[in-house]
């Protein structure tokens, strides 16, 4: 094998933006990538390790010989090991030998490295990602579909578990994925898939949050280029693609960023900044700029190679927080005495601000669970930047209310109302995600109570109050038909549930909700803003029902949603109406194709009567079943044709 050549793709410029934390396409010069130098094809390594005393290039191709192949240190301080070697291909297993000042011999993976060995195998492997992309017309028109005012009806998934073959017990491959998903999720009617983390992780059962390889998809179930192929069928059906992204903390395993040169590199060595008590993690040094530069630069390297609409980032409050899970004395206030992790708060900002300036058409999305302001507000205002926020307070009490008996429910009447005191200081998505149907919380259909009947109707309330509340939906794979079991990662999900009519109905339920959703404006063109809302009646508590409106942008645009909370069928319900004209039910939970009774349905259009109602001038008289959620539209005058 030939020996290590002199040779650099980084330019001054280059070193000076990284060592600036500005260096956002990192991942172009550092790492491993196949050029040609001097008339002969190779692989040229670099490697940020600045207090190491070696570095060299150790795998398959030289016996994992530490000595064969030594990088060269760069002499401008950058502390970037580099050099090229002649002659090596694609798919060739790889590491980084790293001697520590204090005379230790680390073996390590690349933390810019585009492909891994599958796991428990730990080593890089030298790759590329050439593939040819066919979804050109979704990318060209993303824009349109990917604004406020647009609707997003995600449909969250682990990979490894959504479906399995083999008696279940093996995982579809990215490109059996790309035959069965986006026709699923184009027939389900959700708008987006988020995907739980892709990156490269030892350790299966952490769902992908530990990743030790944030710039590889995980070879679990393919290569670049087959989860590109899957990302390019999902475009090709029009479904958008969100990835979860952890930029919070890293594990420590031996062969990833942990103690990397021999210090900590990426993370701070003071356990009250850099350990996570949570997660026994790393939590990365947002305030060293080649951390940054690395991270930044990981957010695009999606959204540029793999055509990502939109990145879903892990738990934001971890990082907003020095004090964040720890007690008096386990953490360390900022310079002003705060307990805000300034130079993370910094970060955000700044990984939010390029983002939106290189792909101004995607979405960042922040899992952030205190009452921090702004987080979806614009930079220049102060804010963090982030599209959306997840709606956790809805999440809670939501769950909470629905998990009482109905008797009780009147008492607890604010849980669920509570949400609009605060509904429009965020871009607002309501989730029901992973986490609602893990470590004991049991699945969506066992928080309801009940027996059979009123089980399946209080899952087809919530979902239907869920859909014509105002913000964009996540819904977690299962919830779509009623998984009947807490999601378990080494048995995916039971798909034979949907032989049963219970459970197909809540799919066709969930299909008609999302239909319903993307099909109406007033359902998401103001969703973010209080023009979009308003009560009817909130304070009906004894009766435990409500009834609201949404508004598109249009006067005449209007929906009007009426939910029942208890099991006493209302005959004759009255409710206000914002103007004169017939109402026509859109949908209505107790119909039989949802395995309701198929009573209490209103299928003939309903003028308003001019009689004061709920403060307003005009009102409609109707059927609201029971543990139901009936909806109606404003139909809309004819307009005057020209003779």
């Amino acid at each position: 094998m030939s020996e290590v050549k002199h040779y650099s793709m980084l330019t001054e410029f280059d070193v000076n933006l990284f060592k600036s934390g500005k260096l956002f396409r990192a991942y172009e010069k550092l790492g491993s990538h196949s050029v040609e130098v001097d008339g002969e094809w190779g692989y040229y390594f670099a490697v940020w390790a600045p207090s190491a005393k070696s570095v060299s290039v150790v795998g398959d191709f030289n016996n994992w010989q530490r000595t064969t192949h030594p990088l060269s240190v760069r002499m401008d301080g950058s502390g970037i090991w580099e050099g090229f070697i002649p002659g090596l291909k694609k798919g060739l297993l790889y590491k980084y030998a790293i001697d520590s000042q204090d005379g230790r011999q680390l073996t390590k993976g690349d933390p810019y490295s585009w492909f891994w060995e599958v796991p428990p195998n730990t080593s890089s492997v030298t790759w590329d990602l050439y593939y040819e992309w066919s979804d050109s017309k979704w990318m060209e028109e993303r824009k349109e579909k990917s604004g406020l005012e647009q609707p997003y009806s995600v449909y969250e998934v682990h990979l490894g578990t959504w479906r399995k073959k083999d008696g279940a017990t093996e995982s579809l491959s990215y490109r059996e994925l790309a035959e069965v998903l986006p026709e699923y999720m184009k027939e389900m009617g959700f708008t987006h898939v988020e995907f739980l983390p892709v990156m490269e992780h030892p350790y299966f059962p952490s769902w992908g949050y530990q990743i030790t390889g944030y710039f590889a998809i995980t070879s679990r179930f393919g290569t670049p280029q087959d989860f590109k192929y899957l990302v390019d069928k999902l475009h090709q059906a029009g479904i958008g693609v969100i990835l979860d992204w952890v930029p919070s903390h890293f594990p420590t395993d031996a062969h990833g960023l942990y103690d990397f040169d021999g210090t900590h590199l990426y993370d701070h060595a003071d356990p009250r900044q850099g350990f996570h008590p949570d997660w026994k993690s790393s939590i990365f040094n947002y305030g060293r700029n080649e951390v940054r530069s690395f991270l930044i630069s990981n957010a695009l390297f999606w959204l540029e190679e793999f055509h990502i609409d939109g990145l879903r980032v892990d738990a934001v409050a971890s990082m907003l927080y020095l004090d964040y899970s720890r007690e008096d004395g386990q953490w360390i206030p900022n310079k002003y005495g705060g307990n805000e992790n300034l130079e993370a708060i910094d970060f955000l900002r700044e990984f939010n601000s390029t983002v939106y300036q290189e792909y101004p058409d995607v979405m960042t999305i922040a899992e952030e669970s205190t009452a921090w302001a702004g987080v979806s507000r614009p930079t220049y205002t102060g804010g963090l930047g982030f599209g959306q926020k997840w709606m956790m307070g809805w999440m809670h009490d939501t769950l909470n209310y629905f998990k009482l008996d109905p008797i009780h429910r009147q008492y607890h009447h604010n849980e669920i109302t509570f949400s609009m005191v605060y509904g429009f200081t965020e871009n607002f998505m309501l989730p029901l995600s992973h986490d609602e149907v893990v470590h004991g919380k049991g699945p969506l259909i066992d928080r309801m109570p009940g027996d059979e009947w009123q089980r399946f109707a209080n899952l087809r309330l919530l979902f239907g109050y869920m859909f014509t509340h105002p913000g964009t939906k996540l819904l977690f794979m299962g919830g779509e038909y009623g998984q009947t079991t807490e999601w378990n990662i080494e048995k995916g999900l039971d798909w034979s549930l949907l032989e049963q009519d219970n459970h197909k109905a809540i799919s066709e339920w969930v299909k008609a909700l999302n239909h319903m959703y993307t099909g109406n404006t007033a359902l998401y063109e103001q969703q973010f803003v209080q023009e979009g809302f308003e009560w009817i009646n909130h304070g009906d508590h004894q009766r435990s029902v409500l009834s609201y409106m949404r508004q598109g942008k249009k006067k005449d645009d209007v929906i009007v949603a009426v939910c029942n909370f208890t099991p006493v069928p209302q005959e004759g319900f009255r409710v206000g109406v914002p103007a004169a004209g017939s109402y026509e039910e859109l949908l209505n939970s107790n119909a039989t194709e949802f395995q309701g009774t198929g009573h209490l349905l209103n299928p003939k259009p309903i003028k308003a009567d001019k009689k004061e109602w709920d403060g307003r001038d005009h009102s409609i008289e109707f059927n609201l079943p029971p543990l139901g959620i009936t909806i109606f539209k404003l139909k809309k005058k004819a307009g005057k044709t020209k003779k």
